[in-house]
């Protein structure tokens, strides 16, 4: 094989490699947003229901502030088996990537390099130990008067999931 090509080859590895190494990273990271969101109905009927959603998925209420009209939910977070078995394999996939060209360059080494795919099962780990955590929601309920109806206004602190799930869930509209 020709010699430009093959420290070419293993510099795009490396670079391939790094970004395995950040995304294996940030699929642990808190991904924690504000909304602010309307619905239809008012807060007796809405508060039933919000506190429904949130035992159907395994939350608790962990605090009432009825001064600010706030509710914390807490909830403890699964990790999932399927994302843990997915980055081991993307980590198997790079790291023998990685070894087959510093094989082609140093071949006295190859069964040292190609060993290295025994580390792969550490990013199913490391998943595992950091995507399992306690989750916080905080909810406060707002509300508000228009000239036809009622409505009520939420302002919604949680894991951009859970705000997905929620709004689709409970038909909520954004702001």
């Amino acid at each position: 094989m020709d010699t430009t090509i093959l420290p070419s080859t293993l510099l795009l590895t490396l670079l391939l490699s790094v970004g395995l190494f950040f995304f294996i990273r940030a699929s642990t990271k808190d991904r924690i947003e504000k909304a602010q969101l309307v619905s239809t109905l008012d807060e007796d009927t809405l508060m039933p229901k919000i506190k429904e959603y949130f035992r159907s998925r395994s939350y608790r209420v962990a605090a009432v502030d009825s001064q600010q009209n706030q509710v914390t939910f807490e909830g403890f977070v699964r990790p999932s088996w399927f994302l843990a078995l997915f980055l081991t394999f993307l980590a198997a996939a790079g790291i023998v990537s990685l070894s087959l060209v510093l094989s082609l360059l140093f071949p006295n080494l190859s069964t040292v390099f190609l060993g290295m795919v025994l580390l792969s099962p550490l990013s199913g780990i490391y998943y595992w130990k950091k995507a399992g955590r306690l989750e916080k929601v905080l909810l406060k309920l707002e509300p508000t008067q228009s000239e036809k109806d009622f409505s009520s206004k939420i302002t919604v602190i949680a894991h951009r999931d859970e705000l997905s799930e929620l709004v689709r869930e409970l038909q909520l509209k954004s702001e």
